[in-house]
């Protein structure tokens, strides 16, 4: 059994260089920021073949599937730092993990489970970022508030100039349109339930 769980381990669902995890929980206007800012980026950049974009909502542990083996991970988060709603946060390397003992929600437990578990085990990440704005709303609600949707594209750009300081060049989509969260949140919630 111990042999099987250990094969288990190995095992990596989404190996890539390079991953781009937005997290978040989408039903709580604000928190879902992350993950609303790695959809902006989705669909309104092509990336090279070596990055996957993530939905990592408010997976914890489960995390370690997308990110095993990956080079360079950049994190997208609201991030409750007790600071005036909209103030951005940008921590790299040391700093996020000293960023996650002081100041965690439960996503920011799994990510920091998630880190600490491929340290101890010889598969730490070398280059992590991660990036996020103080929430406005926790209010329920799939839409985010209007002063942080505000804030995506600025953020969305931030992550890309992290991304070209690690050689990745994100080219911008001819025909991005402007996304509706609300009907992406609504058609994730059909598909879940189908």
């Amino acid at each position: 059994m111990a042999g099987r769980e250990q094969a288990d381990w190995n095992f990596v669902l989404h190996p890539s260089e390079v991953t781009i995890l937005g997290v978040g929980n989408v039903i709580l206007r604000d928190e879902g920021f992350g993950v609303r800012v790695a959809e902006y980026l989705d669909a309104h950049y092509t990336f090279p073949g070596c990055v996957q974009i993530v939905d990592g909502g408010t997976l914890g542990i489960e995390l370690t599937q997308y990110v095993t083996g990956t080079k360079k991970l950049l994190v997208i988060d609201s991030i409750n730092g007790g600071k005036v709603p909209g103030t951005r946060f940008a921590f790299r390397n040391d700093a996020v993990m000293a960023h996650f003992q002081e100041k965690l929600s439960a996503h920011e437990v799994g990510i920091q489970d998630v880190l600490a578990l491929l340290a101890v085990t010889g598969k730490k990440i070398p280059e992590v970022a991660v990036i996020g704005a103080q929430p406005y709303d926790l209010e329920a609600g799939v839409a985010l508030s209007d002063e942080m949707l505000a804030l995506v594209p600025e953020v969305a750009a931030e992550g890309i100039a992290i991304l070209k300081d690690w050689g990745i060049e994100a080219r911008g989509k001819e025909a991005a349109g402007r996304m509706d969260f609300q009907t992406v949140a609504e058609e994730e919630i059909r598909k879940s339930m189908a």
